[in-house]
């Protein structure tokens, strides 16, 4: 391989990796919008911890668990690491995200290292990676999953289910006779933005994830890809706003912000063996998922304050699927035993893990504190203290 191509891909992988990052402020915003404005502060800097936390664990040791040595021919080793290090803390985000206002700073920072060290690790050995199942019957390496429907969004879905199965609703959410009490979001603007930067850094999530550039066919699979990953966001979108508008005769922004997000996830699959077109069908499937999936979770009691269950969990199994529905060469059993084993195993660890956490140190907050907020009692500082509510 020549130099110049090596530095080509180097360069180009870590401007994949700049993209991703900014994925960390979209998820921060987001969630920061979707809650109340007594949570904010420690949305964010839950969102921080998760980040740090889960970087030098990849560091440390969960890199070398997922792909063993640090070996890298076509472009800097550091660079590749990189690139794999900026997806590890999203799994943890989801979870995280969905279990807002009424958790704790430390227990999730305990889960963080769990996750970023032990689960997603493993989950990425088996697909991504040094793959321990090899030439078993459990290996599921030929499970087709560019950047991570089911690798990164349903591990981080199921987690996120098992953490709403051990610590329940945001009290209040839902009254005796079973009716969904609306909690309204605090800041719309930082949902749209926190939206958009989640969008733009899926240019380098999913672009990044053809692995190099430096040759015609490789650059035109990066556009590919990114078209595909573009229109599934904008049509996604677009499906839940004429949705949204015949269901409700309303525009709900946070809803359709979600969409677009649902068809984000439903194209990382299979973005690089899917037309334009069918990237298009995928997702409108996903924004549509997205839509009906919020309030059948609600009708299970299943509190999930910036709907990751219904965006990341669904839409990864979806997208997942899609690829064996669509995508030239891909077998669909092959992508069914993939969500499986994975959803089996990222589940399982992920609720005993929880469990445990909990026992020792409880994840819910007081019920008082809860009712003060989150942001006086494990940070002491308000994000708006001008215009404190205790509700």
């Amino acid at each position: 391989m020549s130099d110049f191509a090596w530095v080509v891909d180097t360069f180009f992988i870590l401007f994949a990796f700049s993209l991703i990052i900014l994925m960390v402020p979209g998820f921060a915003m987001l969630e920061a919008g979707l809650v109340r404005t007594k949570n904010v502060t420690t949305v964010l800097t839950i969102n921080t911890i998760i980040y740090i936390i889960a970087s030098l664990v990849f560091f440390f040791w969960g890199y070398t668990l997922a792909f063993g040595e640090w070996n890298e021919t076509n472009m800097s080793k550091y660079a590749a690491f990189l690139f794999q290090m900026a997806f590890v803390g999203k799994t943890i985000n989801i979870m995280s995200g969905g279990i807002s206002e009424r958790t704790r700073v430390i227990p999730i920072a305990i889960f963080a290292i769990i996750m970023a060290g032990f689960i997603y690790p493993i989950v990425v050995n088996i697909t991504w990676g040094a793959n321990i199942l090899k030439g078993t019957l459990l290996d599921i390496s030929s499970m087709h999953d560019l950047a991570g429907s089911t690798v990164i969004h349903s591990t981080g879905g199921w987690a996120l289910l098992a953490a709403i199965l051990i610590i329940g609703s945001r009290k209040g959410r839902y009254t005796k006779s079973g009716k969904v009490r609306v909690i309204p979001a605090s800041n719309i603007p930082l949902v749209v933005l926190g939206g958009f930067l989640l969008w733009i850094g899926w240019f380098g999530f999913n672009g990044g994830s053809v692995g190099n550039i430096s040759t015609k066919e490789a650059a035109n699979s990066v556009a590919l890809v990114i078209m595909n990953t573009n229109n599934a966001g904008l049509i996604g979108g677009f499906i839940v706003i004429i949705l949204s508008y015949l269901t409700y005769k309303k525009f709900d922004i946070t809803m359709i912000v979600n969409g677009a997000l649902g068809g984000l996830v439903a194209i990382t699959a299979g973005a690089d063996v899917i037309s334009p077109y069918k990237a298009l069908l995928i997702g409108a499937i996903g924004g549509a998922l997205v839509f009906y999936a919020v309030p059948f979770f609600d009708k299970l009691k299943m509190d999930d304050p910036v709907g990751a269950l219904s965006v990341h969990l669904i839409n990864g199994i979806w997208g997942t699927l899609a690829s064996g529905i669509f995508g030239k060469g891909v077998s669909i059993i092959t992508q069914i035993k993939g969500i499986i084993e994975v959803g089996i195993f990222a589940f399982v660890t992920s609720y005993i893990a929880i469990y445990l956490i909990d026992k020792f140190i409880p994840f819910r907050i007081e019920e008082e504190q809860e009712i003060e907020g989150l942001d006086i009692n494990e940070c002491g500082i308000e994000a708006y203290p001008e215009f404190r509510r205790v509700i």
